[in-house]
């Protein structure tokens, strides 16, 4: 599930990453300003990822949320598994959740599971 805030975290993380590395090279008596300025973007950066952890596990809540709210919900047998896609033409707004992915996990999901506001 590629998302805006995963994108996000990755690309904060790496600048977080090289600012660390840059601190390590740096001589604290000679270029005190430079290390501080390290020091204050790093922090910045340590914040800005949280905050974004934070929105994004309130986004996967929220749909898991919507998931356990559907009426009929089940697990997907191993035939059906094979033909998926008939499957989801014959219910209409089938939403499949595999337990490996970070809604499943969250969901705490032991086999792949089906949810629809229909019965099937």
């Amino acid at each position: 599930m590629k998302e805006i805030e995963k994108t996000q975290i990755k690309l904060l993380s790496d600048r977080l990453d090289l600012i660390r590395h840059k601190m390590a090279n740096i001589s604290l008596t000679e270029e005190a300003e430079k290390y501080a300025e390290f020091e204050k973007e790093k922090a910045a950066l340590e914040t800005e990822i949280v905050h974004l952890k934070e929105v994004r596990n309130k986004k996967l809540s929220k749909e898991a949320q919507k998931l356990v709210g559907m009426p009929f919900k089940r697990i997907i047998t191993k035939r059906e598994q094979a033909d998926i896609g008939k499957l989801k033409k014959a219910v209409r707004g089938l939403i499949i959740v595999h337990p490996m992915t970070a809604l499943g996990r969250e969901m705490g999901l032991d086999g792949m599971t089906g949810f629809s506001k229909t019965d099937f």
